[in-house]
């Protein structure tokens, strides 16, 4: 009896572990899938942008579809780009101030939310509103135009595709981007400011003596250089997911979503890895000189 017991325990003891060994193979095969598809599909978008490029350089783009693209891009994005702006600086303000007010330290409020604002939240905030608001249709519309043959129709036509819809659809967010950022910047410092000092009571000339002792040219100059990157990322990974459109109205709709979270999520990383560069940047050649620099 006792052994037959004993069998038995082994028995499932050797169940279980088969079963858990099972298991842990199928997750390890789907991650590995994942990986594997995520390595392919960087390969891909760097081939993209390489045939982008080139023929960037070689040949200039119509200036009738190159101002298009600039009023779509940038004229229709400035009014959700100052709103949102304008809403974050109160939201930071309406946030930070009870919590400076607890140490004293309410007369400080200017430098942190400008600081915030020029650094990371108006290039950040810039770059979403342009992939979610302009991304997602590049994507869209290319896409209709793959999977209606338009775009099979301008290549038997002797036209590059690539020059015709890629190239002015990425100067126009990168030339762009910068501006919609210094917009995001200025309309969320005016909107931290009305909330400060207007709603709150915190002195004006302290509010902004505060602004310009701890934030300097660096500063702007780091989320406007980022925001460059940003907009390129946009462009590329919509147009991409455009040309790589799956056919059917659902193929279109996956296109447009993609274009949104893979550029978000790339806008993410890349800005962890321009902020590391540029703070090594200027600890390198000014390391006493702080956000001062001009």
């Amino acid at each position: 009896m006792e052994r037959d017991m004993g069998t038995t325990r082994k028995t499932s003891r050797d169940s279980l572990a088969g079963r858990m060994s099972q298991s842990f193979g199928k997750v390890a095969n789907a991650w590995g899938g994942v990986v594997i598809q995520g390595i392919n599909t960087l390969g891909d978008i760097s081939l993209f942008t390489c045939r982008m490029l080139m023929w960037m350089v070689s040949s200039r783009p119509r200036s009738g579809t190159l101002m298009q693209n600039f009023y779509a891009v940038g004229v229709l994005s400035l009014p959700v780009v100052a709103l949102t702006g304008t809403f974050i600086g109160m939201v930071l303000a309406l946030q930070s101030y009870h919590q400076f007010k607890t140490m004293g330290l309410e007369s400080k409020l200017g430098a942190v939310i400008t600081m915030s604002l020029v650094r990371e939240l108006g290039p950040v905030l810039a770059a979403t509103m342009l992939a979610g608001r302009v991304g997602s249709a590049m994507a869209a519309v290319i896409g209709t135009m793959r999977v209606t043959e338009q775009i099979d129709a301008l290549v038997a036509m002797g036209a590059n595709p690539i020059h015709y819809l890629v190239v002015p659809r990425f100067l126009a967010c990168v030339l762009l981007i910068p501006a919609l950022t210094i917009m995001a910047d200025f309309m969320g410092i005016v909107g931290g400011y009305f909330f400060s000092v207007i709603v709150f009571g915190i002195d004006h000339a302290q509010y902004l003596k505060n602004s310009r002792d701890f934030v300097g040219g660096f500063d702007f100059f780091t989320g406007i250089f980022k925001s460059v990157f940003f907009g390129a990322i946009i462009a590329i990974v919509s147009c991409y997911r455009g040309f790589h459109c799956q056919a059917g109205a659902e193929g279109v709709g996956r296109a447009a979503t993609s274009a949104f979270v893979e550029s978000f999520v790339m806008i993410l990383a890349v800005d962890i890895v321009l902020n590391m560069f540029l703070d090594g940047v200027h600890s390198t050649f000014w390391p006493t000189s702080g956000s001062k620099l001009f």
